[in-house]
């Protein structure tokens, strides 16, 4: 009888094999979508590597700043409860792997009764019953129609979607930090300026009292002077408070509290090397956010398999064995052994629509899925256009921004040594300090923009790498 039932499972287990073949779900195709993406590359040179496969190490070359960079990877908080999503989801997927296998149970078991005397088994047993019983299941289900293969594929990329929103949000803060740190030495180069701007206007201004003096100015002009150098010395203060809040802010991106940030200066910095970029399809794949909508993409997909197969029956087979016992020191031996085998085929029929509702959703869920898809290519598209353009106009800018400073300082010594002659009107010399003090200032805030720039096209194509 035991062979018997033994070659029954047998035969059951190879026909659930053989119906392993008879698949529902379906294969996932990348949409044509990232095949179509494009954006405009006026400045877009074929045949190139990408910036985004340089290293940021190679890309900032200022020793503090990579220091701070390295030191955010390691303390920033956004970057460490990624690495727990990413243990959240691993966790998640070794689950999913481990769906072909069986599962097995042990138990040990003691059951008392207290039976009525004057039922049938109760006068049998004295009014009472004690069983022992160690028992092992064990339970498999066939992947006849894709679905534990869809379950482990939709976890497999729910990790994969949160290892690219890390690298999402890494990048990220490599392009915060170096904003922030750049945002700095700009400051820097300001205060320096407004405080070279304050110094010359209080020599002006001593100049402007001598000529008072010897008649040649009035009490108007040595007010005006005044205004100017309270104006100089009021930015310095406004400078100085941004410092402030630049470091503070750069010190939540490190991880830790408000502190002083050691750093270079705007002058020593050097732009990164060559901008290659290469083509649309490259550009794309490089981009976390861009991977990481693919992979949602694909969860929802192997969901879908999932929800549909649903609709089929599903083929089990359970098997239960140990031993039973009235008496304790026989629970052991081999007359109280008992074994049990089921195959089971259950076919779904009424159940409150949950299963057309179920896969109802899910269908929702992947169109949904393609359609923030689509959306972060269209995005992409845009940063990197935006990045690219804003790198031209301020590689154009800043030359023109620098002959205007230029000009500007040469017409104030011009108009200076005329006042001093008594030639030109002292309204044109304040003019030509304040456009002077005003262009040295754009050439540091479109220096800035340069770098700007550089952080936002490397960020745009996908940047991160060590």
């Amino acid at each position: 009888m035991n062979k018997k039932y033994i070659v029954r499972f047998v035969v059951l287990s190879v026909f659930a094999i053989i119906l392993q073949s008879c698949f529902v779900a379906k294969d996932y195709t990348r949409p044509q979508v990232i095949e179509e993406a494009n954006f405009r590359s006026d400045h877009l040179p074929k045949d190139s590597t990408s910036l985004a496969d340089v290293s940021w190490r190679a890309l900032f070359t200022d020793a503090s700043l990579v220091a701070y960079i390295e030191e955010g990877l390691q303390n920033n908080l956004d970057i460490r409860v990624a690495m727990q999503q990413i243990a959240t989801a691993n966790a998640y997927y070794r689950q999913g792997k481990a769906g072909y296998l069986p599962t097995l149970g042990l138990r040990g078991q003691v059951t008392h009764q207290e039976l009525s005397k004057n039922s049938q088994f109760g006068s049998f047993f004295d009014g009472s019953i004690t069983q022992y019983e160690l028992t092992g299941n064990l339970s498999w289900e066939a992947d006849i129609w894709g679905k534990i293969r869809s379950n482990k594929r939709a976890s497999e990329a729910a990790y994969l979607q949160t290892v690219a929103a890390h690298q999402v949000v890494k990048t990220q803060l490599i392009a915060e930090i170096a904003t922030v740190y750049y945002q700095l030495l700009t400051l820097d180069a300001q205060v320096h300026i407004v405080e070279k701007t304050i110094a010359n206007r209080s020599t002006g201004l001593e100049t402007t009292m001598a000529l008072k003096d010897a008649g040649i100015l009035t009490e108007v002009a040595v007010k005006q002077t005044e205004a100017q150098l309270y104006n100089a010395q009021s930015l310095r203060i406004d400078l100085q408070r941004d410092i402030a809040l630049a470091e503070n802010k750069l010190s939540i991106l490190l991880g830790t509290t408000p502190k002083q940030i050691e750093r270079g200066t705007l002058e020593t910095q050097v732009l990164a090397p060559e901008l290659k970029i290469g083509y649309p399809a490259g550009l794309l794949r490089n981009r976390p956010d861009v991977i990481a909508a693919e992979y949602r993409l694909v969860e929802a997909f192997e969901m879908t398999n999932v929800a549909r197969s649903n609709f089929y029956p599903s083929l089990a087979i359970t098997a239960n064995g140990g031993f039973q016992s009235l008496d304790i020191d026989q629970l052991l031996s081999a007359n109280s052994l008992f074994a049990t085998f089921v195959g089971s085929l259950v076919q779904p029929l009424l159940n409150g629509r949950k299963i057309k509702t179920n896969y109802e959703v899910v269908q929702s869920q992947q169109e949904i899925a393609y359609l923030q898809f689509k959306q972060t290519l269209l995005d992409a598209s845009r940063e990197v256009s935006d990045a690219l353009y804003a790198f031209a106009a301020a590689e154009e800018k800043i030359g023109f921004t620098t002959k205007e400073f230029e000009a500007y300082d040469l017409a104030t010594s011009y108009s200076e040594e005329l006042l001093d002659n008594g030639i030109a009107n002292y309204l044109e010399v304040l003019n030509a300090r304040e456009n002077a003090l005003s262009s040295e200032v754009r050439i540091t805030t479109t220096r800035f923009a340069q770098l700007q720039a550089v952080i936002a096209l490397y960020r745009a194509l996908g940047g991160g790498v060590e």
